[in-house]
């Protein structure tokens, strides 16, 4: 999906960006940012909103899930 297409379903579904924003504990104005190719989406909250829109893929973790599948990963070298 592109921003263009995001933005035709928030149109054609009758929901804000703003209220998706707020359900889904975002910033709006980082959503709007994000849809308007105003964010490079690598990381932090950009990232998390482009991935629930759908714009790149990817998939939610935070810190200590990362820490430990890194850690995994390490560890399944090693043997």
């Amino acid at each position: 999906m592109n921003a263009s297409e995001a933005k035709f379903l928030f149109d054609a579904s009758g929901i804000s960006i703003s209220e998706w924003a707020r359900v889904n504990n975002f910033s709006a104005t980082l959503v709007y940012q994000v849809l308007d190719g105003k964010r490079k989406c690598m990381r932090g909250q950009s990232h998390q909103i482009a991935v629930a829109l759908g714009l790149k893929s990817g998939f939610k973790m935070d810190v200590e899930q990362l820490s430990k599948k890194l850690t995994d990963l390490k560890e399944e070298k090693q043997t």
